[in-house]
């Protein structure tokens, strides 16, 4: 399942070399809401962006970050306190920390922590599964690959099979979307792209992104197998990876790998925090609070909001540990409520001249309604075994919205077809390299998928 997401995930960047910063920044592919459609369509995206900021992605860094630290920690054995109250105890210090350094420290603070955060965790997450396999193979690292495999090939396929949690077709339905939404329209991602200084840059930013998903497998998927074949009595899938680093890494190993995976957590929770401060300053405070705002006034109210937000974050965080499918499950599921709807939007508003406003009003409120309906009330009452798997939902519903896009915009078109302004900020000559390092990602991810198959 983690295998497949990864793939995804090293595809998109070296996609988006070729194709999504120079459409930020050509004019004619050049994409803003509030340009395209109406400041109202721009409003309600940022909104959706904001609770799902609140609502999913803010929440989940805390949540898997604190089940992390709790238990690589013992902090219920420490504080003498459950390990609810644990979590409780523990999600609120990662965000009390993370929402001063965010909001005062902004996006240059927030930069500067994501460049030595990925190189300690980079290192931290290569040693943890040479670790689990030396364990396994009682101190030589290829005997504990030849065990691990021999008793587990089932979790080296990297098709699987129909009863995966994560089905092979949804990559070729709605995974793509989901990758191509996160990579494509992501504030965080956003941010750090077009504050390259020029596009050349910004490629070589992707490619390497890419570059370090080609190794996702090797730090992600294969600890998950690792702790599935040492631990036979897990109760919690979400404490897999907590309790390995425990098991496995000496102890002042484990102690550098707790402070770089707990820089991560922060800079994980300070990008997003950092974005939903930009998005309301700029797209919801000046628009409809004080337009003539100047940036220090701006600057204050997004500091307001972004502790409102982080309190409603921390908040909802330890209520994850309910949910049915997990913290994996949790995420996919319910990012498909504003995650599909605005990608629908900005595809139709990119390919084509004349869908008017109105369209794409109704084509994020039907969008964020039909999956809801479908998702917590259909498939409720139908049976999660009989009802199709959420990605093939995705899938469905973005075709759908499209469909729905388009004949507004036949039957209701622009009285003036939308021009794209043309404005360069940045220089636009590409980097020569692009094209041959980005087909190399993709050689080499097809390649894993053949040679784990």
């Amino acid at each position: 399942m983690a295998g497949r997401r990864l793939s995804e995930t090293t595809l998109t960047p070296a996609d988006l070399v070729r194709g999504g910063i120079p459409r930020c920044c050509h004019p004619i592919l050049h994409f803003r809401p509030d340009s395209r459609y109406d400041a109202q369509t721009k409003t309600i995206t940022s909104m959706l962006f904001l609770s799902g900021y609140v609502i999913v992605l803010l929440p989940i860094v805390l949540y898997s970050g604190a089940l992390a630290l709790s238990t690589m920690f013992d902090v219920p054995a420490i504080l003498g306190v459950s390990h609810t109250a644990a979590l409780w105890i523990t999600v609120w210090a990662i965000g009390i920390i993370g929402s001063i350094y965010a909001i005062f420290g902004g996006l240059k603070a927030v930069a500067v922590s994501d460049t030595i955060n990925a190189v300690g965790l980079f290192a931290g997450g290569l040693l943890v599964p040479l670790f689990g396999l030396a364990v396994i193979g009682d101190g030589n690292i290829l005997d504990g690959i030849s065990t691990l495999y021999n008793s587990n090939p089932e979790k080296f396929d990297a098709i699987g099979g129909p009863d995966s949690s994560i089905p092979f077709a949804t990559i070729f339905t709605g995974m793509m979307l989901v990758q191509l939404f996160y990579w494509g329209t992501n504030q965080a991602i956003i941010q750090r792209a077009l504050g390259a200084r020029d596009l050349k840059e910004g490629q070589k930013g992707l490619l390497f992104a890419g570059v370090l998903k080609i190794l996702g497998p090797i730090i992600v998927v294969l600890p998950g197998i690792i702790a599935y074949h040492l631990f036979t009595d897990l109760e919690v899938a979400d404490q897999a990876y907590p309790r390995l680093v425990t098991e496995v890494l000496p102890f002042p190993l484990r102690g550098f790998f707790a402070a770089v995976l707990f820089g991560a957590i922060l800079s994980s929770f300070n990008s997003a925090l950092n974005s939903s401060v930009t998005l309301f300053g700029v797209d919801i405070y000046r628009q409809y609070f004080k337009k003539d705002a100047s940036d220090s006034e701006t600057v204050l109210a997004g500091k307001k909001f972004g502790t409102v937000l982080a309190l409603a974050a921390m908040t909802i965080a330890p209520f994850i540990a309910n949910a049915p499918q997990g913290l994996f499950g949790y995420l996919q599921e319910v990012n498909g409520c504003y995650s599909i709807p605005i990608l629908t939007i900005i595809l139709v508003g990119i390919f084509t001249r004349d869908v008017p406003p109105v369209a794409a009003k109704i084509g994020l409120a039907s969008g964020v309604g039909l999956y809801i309906i479908s998702q917590f009330v259909l498939k409720p009452i139908i049976g999660a075994d009989s009802y199709p798997h959420f990605l093939h939902v995705m899938a469905t519903l973005f075709v759908l919205n499209i469909c729905i896009m388009l004949f507004i915009g036949k039957t209701r078109p622009m009285e003036n077809p939308y021009v794209p302004h043309e404005s360069y900020a940045v220089d636009m000559t590409p980097w020569p390299l692009a094209i041959p390092f980005g087909g190399a990602i993709v050689a080499i991810v097809v390649s894993t998928y053949f040679f784990f198959t």
